[in-house]
């Protein structure tokens, strides 16, 4: 059995397709926030990263200013300052390592099921524009990301809101 039959034929016509892929990229949308709020700790990183901006400001005003003292107690902290940010970037990392695999595969095969073959049309400079299996899954997941991010009040990206 090849990928191509792992799905029923009718979710490469449009609109079964359309929804579908939307479907998918809410589902998996969802599924990396949850994760995301269950694993990274969100408080914490908060914490980190204020305490990290108060450093940089610290170590700017010491440059402009040319205080040797201040940068002196800016370079004692700059190691502590470095174990912060791999700590958040190991935070940030968790969801990563349990999602990563499993939606490489599906990539994988849905782009092979899907190939080039318009999956979806959207209305660009008042025309019906064909979009491929990359573009309308990006398009729905960026959408997705964001609306969740704001629901949940998770931020997905480098940043923590509280």
């Amino acid at each position: 059995m090849g990928v191509e039959n792992l799905l029923p034929e009718f979710l490469r016509v449009i609109p079964y397709s359309t929804i579908f892929i939307m479907l998918l990229a809410f589902a998996i949308s969802l599924v990396t926030m949850l994760l995301n709020r269950k694993f990274v700790d969100r408080r914490l990183i908060s914490e980190w990263q204020k305490e990290i901006e108060k450093w940089n400001a610290e170590k700017e005003l010491a440059k402009r200013t040319g205080d040797k003292k201040l940068m002196a107690r800016v370079k004692k902290h700059e190691v502590q300052i470095m174990q912060m940010r791999a700590k958040i970037s190991g935070q940030q990392t968790k969801t990563t390592l349990v999602t990563f695999v499993p939606l490489l595969v599906m990539w994988w095969a849905l782009t092979y099921f899907y190939g080039l073959e318009p999956v979806a049309f959207i209305p660009l400079l008042w025309q019906k524009t064909p979009l491929s299996f990359f573009y309308w899954y990006l398009i729905c997941s960026l959408f997705f990301n964001f609306v969740l991010s704001r629901v949940f009040n998770v931020e997905m990206g480098l940043g923590a809101r509280m």
